[in-house]
């Protein structure tokens, strides 16, 4: 009857299936975050178009101009009508107040506009060969901590990590170390 393994050869497995697996995906998703950055760039701009929230933005962005420039124009005005230092002393300048104040702004809108059309870019990542490796390699770690679970012998699990991952990423289970050269 073959021994039942101990948690810290599954534990062992586990590591050594994340040691293999992982640094592909990390790879993979770096790749995948770049083309998701660039699909949602140009996704932002014309899901601002589609959904009519461009013009609300642009409108919003003139607004702040103005509000900008008239904050601007009062500083300047009571700056210069503070001519004695009793007056000097009473002008209160606080006109960004440090409160986190919760209005809707260009940047917040442009900001709401980026995460749906990140998302919309993810889909469409998907559907690229860069991101259908990253699924397959996300798919072959589950696969094989999953047959790392349900393994009754080390023997048997080594075979069958052995298979899996030579099927699927072409790298077998029992690696030699390299040799070192003096």
């Amino acid at each position: 009857m073959a021994q039942a393994m101990t948690k810290y050869q599954l534990d062992h497995f586990r590591d050594k299936v994340k040691r293999e697996l992982d640094p592909m995906i990390e790879q993979q998703e770096l790749l995948v975050r770049q083309y998701v950055s660039q699909a949602t760039d140009t996704a932002s701009k014309k899901l601002a178009k589609k959904i009519g929230a461009q013009s609300v933005i642009d409108k919003l962005k003139e607004a702040e101009q103005y509000l900008a420039e008239a904050q601007a124009t009062a500083k300047t005005f009571f700056k210069k009508k503070a001519t004695n230092e009793t007056l000097k002393g009473k002008l209160d300048y606080q006109f960004a107040s440090n409160d986190k104040d919760e209005r809707i702004n260009v940047a917040l809108c442009e900001g709401q506009i980026r995460e749906w059309a990140s998302e919309l870019a993810q889909q469409e990542i998907e559907k690229r060969p860069e991101g259908k490796k990253l699924s397959q390699l996300k798919q072959v770690k589950r696969v094989a901590l999953d047959t790392i679970m349900e393994a009754h012998a080390p023997a048997d699990l080594i075979a069958s990590l052995d298979k899996v991952l030579q099927a699927s990423v072409g790298i077998g289970w029992n690696n030699k170390a390299p040799q070192i050269n003096a």
